[in-house]
């Protein structure tokens, strides 16, 4: 099984095109796995270190939980977080941060693996059963 840790350049440039159609927010879903023994400490400090650069920029977070096990499928996670950002343009200008550059440092020597999806947040809809 592969493994992620950063975007590839084809994954980022579907960012950028998507960026030129829509303007409205977005969250993106974190699935993570951390390295044994640091990996958890490490993306703690990612975050204490990417603070100022998310608050100025409007990044917050929305859901954080621990995975308990896999039902469906084989890959296993650390860790679920859901972040809202205002904008892709903000996704972007966030990663191109000098601030915020050094402190993702830490989230690649945080972890083993990950994915990243990107939702269009006017396309979230709730879900009524029955």
């Amino acid at each position: 099984m592969e493994t992620y840790i950063m975007p590839t350049p084809e994954q980022f440039k579907k960012v950028l095109e998507l960026n030129n159609d829509y303007k409205g927010s977005i969250l993106m879903v974190n699935f993570l796995k951390f390295k044994p023994n640091t990996g958890e400490q490490m993306y703690h400090k990612y975050g204490q270190e990417g603070a100022p650069t998310f608050n100025r920029l409007g990044v917050t977070p929305i859901f954080r939980a621990l995975v308990a096990l896999p039902v469906i499928g084989l890959e296993e996670w650390d860790e679920m977080l859901i972040v809202r950002y205002p904008s892709i343009a903000v996704f972007l200008e966030m990663n191109r941060d000098k601030d915020y550059q050094k402190a993702v440092q830490n989230r690649t020597e945080a972890l083993i693996d990950s994915r990243l999806y990107l939702i269009k947040e006017d396309e979230v809809q709730t879900v009524e059963l029955g």
